[in-house]
């Protein structure tokens, strides 16, 4: 690689670095999916509250039962969707700055990494299942399935968001001057990222 296109690499990868910032107070994205957002956080918070209520009641049975789920799986998990955040945060970066394939790039990234996601979980929920373990095994794996599942079909979503996104980025449909779209999608799967670094160490790790 010659020297001048290194220096060019290593400006663009500068501009990336440095995305634009919003108005102070603004939220990134459109107000009605942050309302959607938070009324999402809420339903989580509900179930997270209803579990730790319900684990006070029943903390042998759930120690018990927490030693049974796969904590590497959820480790690599957590590893998968906070990778894919970075990834999507750098697209919108990326957009910022006019380098619509370098961001449709990114976003890629960050959907590939949520497909592990979705994959590493159903090999976990594929040897539960295969042990007999359901709903209603008992009151610990009624939240553990009730809870991961409900975040996987979040997960689901949230890389069908992003693939409309990627789409309309390759097509050149974003720009700095409007790319309200990708910060809509990109705040969305954050809220996924963010849920699953609370019910990952509240339903695997705390004892």
């Amino acid at each position: 690689m010659s020297t001048s296109s290194l220096m060019a690499s290593g400006e663009a990868d500068s501009e990336v670095a440095q995305p634009q910032l919003h108005a102070e107070g603004s939220l990134p994205g459109d107000l009605a999916v942050w309302i959607f957002i938070w009324s999402e956080l809420l339903v989580f918070a509900l179930f997270f509250i209803g579990y730790a209520v319900v684990r006070t009641y029943n903390i042998e049975e759930f120690v018990t039962y927490q030693d049974t789920l796969d904590r590497t799986s959820g480790a690599i998990n957590t590893a998968l969707l906070l990778t894919a955040s970075w990834f999507v945060a750098r697209a919108v970066a990326a957009i910022r700055v006019g380098r619509s394939a370098l961001s449709a790039n990114f976003l890629m990234a960050g959907i590939v990494c949520g497909g592990g996601f979705l994959v590493v979980k159903m090999f976990e929920y594929s040897a539960k299942f295969a042990q007999g373990i359901d709903l209603t095994t008992n009151t610990f794996y009624f939240f553990y399935l009730a809870l991961t599942f409900f975040h996987f079909m979040h997960v689901v979503l949230g890389m069908i968001i992003l693939l409309a996104v990627w789409n309309k980025t390759r097509q050149g449909g974003y720009s700095p001057a409007d790319h309200h779209g990708m910060e809509t999608g990109a705040s969305y799967w954050h809220m996924v990222d963010l849920v699953w670094l609370i019910l990952f160490p509240l339903v695997y790790v705390i004892r």
